[in-house]
């Protein structure tokens, strides 16, 4: 009688501790169109299509895929494009003609060939820099 009531106990108490941590079998038992991922695929598509650039799509797109992913990690930029290229491929009639601005997610942003002149140089310059852009944050 107790080995019963223990094994129904740990039925109960397990989704929640897993419900608790954010892990929901939510995303398996919605609908395609409700992943960050066709989101993402959806803006991105939609702006390309009407005419926006690749920057200001992408970044709405991914304004989206990282708030609205499921987990305590936000998506990186290269994980949000195979997001978005997967949500594509797998179901290119929802996407029409959206394969063509692909190619643009995966490009490295190009550097400058000079570098600008500054009177300071070596680790001062280093430190009085502001930071690393986001592009350089995720190079991998």
């Amino acid at each position: 009688m107790a080995r019963r009531f223990s094994q129904h106990r740990h039925r109960l108490v397990l989704p929640l501790v897993l419900a608790s941590l954010g892990w929901t079998a939510a995303p398996a038992m919605a609908g395609a169109n409700e992943t960050p991922g066709n989101k993402g695929a959806q803006i991105y598509c939609f702006m390309r299509s009407g005419g926006n650039s690749h920057q200001v799509s992408w970044d709405a797109a991914y304004a989206v895929i990282k708030r609205q992913s499921g987990s305590w990690f936000k998506p990186s930029p290269e994980h949000a494009s195979v997001m978005i290229t997967e949500a594509v491929v797998q179901n290119p009639t929802a996407y029409p003609d959206c394969s063509k601005y692909l190619g643009a997610l995966f490009e490295k942003p190009v550097e400058p060939t000079t570098a600008p002149k500054s009177e300071k140089t070596g680790a001062s310059q280093q430190s009085a820099s502001s930071g690393t852009s986001r592009t350089e944050r995720y190079a991998y």
